[in-house]
């Protein structure tokens, strides 16, 4: 038998954090505390359209607060920043306050990772993976293009924006702005035109690990929108005007977007468990960290592997470890056997501008505008699910 209640305390309000909320509190038994140090959620996913200026933030969020609120009254969202986990004493610590638990889900998420060896990255280079600097993009793009429309005339200076990265963050943005500045400018019916979006790629091609043929449609709507692509090249300096190339090559620039890699959020370097040599969080078959069986970890603080082969850190596979996650917790409170992850990529969704994607799902590749709605319909279900729960809470509160 379990006992009354379980405080399961889930560290991350991410893809798979907010998932394994949503499983776990059907069980009324369970009580979930769930931590972030923002008051939102974030969906990364969508982040393009809005640096592209086709959004806002509101498009982008989802309160946390009212998130927990729409349970039964046994999800509570707590705005407070971890600073330590006492794995022994199963304590999880914040600024203000020590809390205990039974279950405990790492959900913490990946940042940019900044690498120490390019000179100026640190001071110049900004990644996406925090809302603050979308919306500083965003902002920057905007006064970008009004700047130089302000220069007017024929001969005004291009805006150049630097892309260092071409995965699949970095494709998707260089498509979006590339695709935006395009419309911007041809329904306005400006004189100047001019805009550089150059995307440096370390390899000889772009998306690596995806599939070639989702990989040669992504270039050529590349091409056709402009956007410069520079292979086997790195960054090796940044400067507030310029960046440096492995092969000498000088760029000037108005600004630079850093899309290059991922590492485990900062929490996880303090942590006192066991990590991979890349620094995540190490699990066995079941989600479970390999040094306590209490303690789970999910999304893009861990990895985890399908046919030998990592799994990319997407909002889908995210998904799919929250709800398994949730699903071990509970059969560990009840005496029943855990589950082993048969986790594995649903398919890829690649936005590349306006009306415009390329898809690979359950097999079958498509592309163009269909392959643009899919991509479309699947962020709009996933944020109508949050929107429909967060509304519900908002309504408890209001009307109590």
């Amino acid at each position: 038998m379990s006992k009354v209640k379980n405080t399961i305390i889930i560290i991350g309000g991410g893809y798979a954090g907010l998932q394994a909320v949503e499983e776990l509190a059907q069980e009324s038994t369970n009580e979930i505390k769930l931590f972030d140090k923002n008051p939102y959620h974030y969906m990364q996913t969508d982040v393009y359209d809005l640096i592209a200026n086709e959004g806002d933030f509101a498009d982008v969020t989802i309160d946390l607060c009212t998130f927990c609120t729409g349970f039964c009254g046994n999800a509570t969202f707590f705005k407070e920043e971890v600073t330590t986990i006492d794995f022994i004493n199963k304590k999880v610590i914040t600024e203000q306050q020590r809390y205990s638990y039974d279950y405990l889900v790492l959900a913490v998420g990946a940042r940019t990772k900044f690498y120490s060896n390019v000179i100026g990255l640190t001071e110049h280079g900004y990644g996406v993976k925090a809302l603050h600097r979308a919306m500083y993009f965003k902002q920057k793009f905007e006064m970008s293009l009004f700047k130089k429309l302000d220069e007017g005339g024929r001969y005004c200076q291009p805006l150049t924006i630097v892309v260092a990265g071409g995965g699949l963050s970095g494709v998707e943005i260089a498509a979006q702005m590339a695709s935006f500045a395009k419309a911007f400018y041809e329904e306005n019916n400006f004189i100047c035109r001019k805009l550089n979006i150059v995307l440096i790629n370390s390899g000889a091609k772009i998306l690596q690990g995806v599939h070639p043929k989702l990989v040669r449609q992504s270039q050529h709507r590349l091409d056709s929108l402009g956007v410069i692509t520079k292979t086997n090249q790195k960054v090796v300096e940044v400067k507030e005007d310029e960046v440096t190339l492995s092969n000498g090559e000088v760029i000037q620039m108005d600004y630079m977007i850093f899309a290059g890699g991922i590492e485990p959020n900062g929490l996880v370097f303090d942590l006192d468990i066991y990590k991979t040599k890349l620094g995540y969080i190490e699990v066995n078959e079941y989600l479970q960290s390999t040094q306590y069986d209490n303690v789970y970890a999910i999304g893009d603080c861990t990895t985890i592997y399908h046919k030998q082969k990592p799994l990319a850190p997407t909002a889908d596979v995210a998904e799919q470890m929250g709800i398994l996650c949730a699903k071990n917790i509970n059969n560990s409170i009840y005496n029943k056997k855990l589950l082993k992850h048969r986790i594995k990529s649903r398919g890829i969704l690649i936005a590349l501008g306006r009306g415009y994607a390329v898809a690979s799902l359950f097999g079958i590749n498509i592309k163009g505008y269909l392959a643009y709605l899919l991509k479309k319909m699947v962020e709009k279900i996933y944020a109508f699910k949050l929107d429909r729960r967060s509304r519900a809470g908002c309504n408890k509160i209001f009307n109590n």
